[in-house]
């Protein structure tokens, strides 16, 4: 039921940003458009919940339990990010808004980078957070080892995020050349 409540609040994220954009720009109804975006975090809460019950009533933890900690984790540091950055590009090509900047190049590609690592050692820290919980919840009376490996896991996550920041770092993206006449 865990998996499928994860999936559920993926879709779930999707149709109401999608919905919620749709709102805001193509029928011109912003205050709804807001409405619809600001209950996505909602979705995370009830999974958050229903996660707790789960143990609660005695279920094992393993993957599922941990896959909702993560997930939770990467919604709360990237969630508000994703619909910023949606939001601005459905401005510019649906209500003729200023276009976007973009990631740039050399060092401004790379503090970017560094940027975007920081959110997700944050959804690490959730996670972690969250997974550390629920080993506490459960004690001795049963095994955490599931939740200890997505703990290690979220850890992993960070270092190679952090890897791939520092390789911007120091192979800088070169700006394209310029198109001669």
């Amino acid at each position: 039921m865990i998996v499928s409540l994860v999936i559920a609040c993926e879709v779930g994220f999707w149709v109401l940003l999608v919905g919620g954009l749709a709102l805001r720009y193509l029928a011109r109804m912003p205050r709804l458009g807001a409405a619809v975006l600001l209950c996505e975090p909602l979705m995370e809460l009830v999974l958050l919940v229903v996660t707790a019950l789960d143990l609660k009533n005695g279920a094992e933890p393993d993957w599922k339990h941990g896959l909702a900690a993560l997930y939770i984790g990467y919604t709360v540091a990237y969630g508000h990010y994703t619909v910023k950055w949606l939001d601005a590009h459905a401005a510019y090509r649906l209500a003729g808004g200023p276009k976007p900047p973009g990631a740039g190049h050399g060092k401004a590609r790379a503090v970017h980078e560094w940027k975007l690592w920081l959110r997700t050692v944050v959804a690490a820290a959730v996670a972690l957070g969250l997974l550390q919980a629920a080993i506490a919840y459960v004690g001795d009376a049963g095994d955490v080892g599931s939740l200890r490996a997505w703990q290690l896991g979220a850890l992993r996550a960070v270092g190679i995020h952090a890897l791939i920041a520092a390789t911007y770092t120091i192979w800088p993206k070169k700006a394209p050349a310029p198109q001669g006449l």
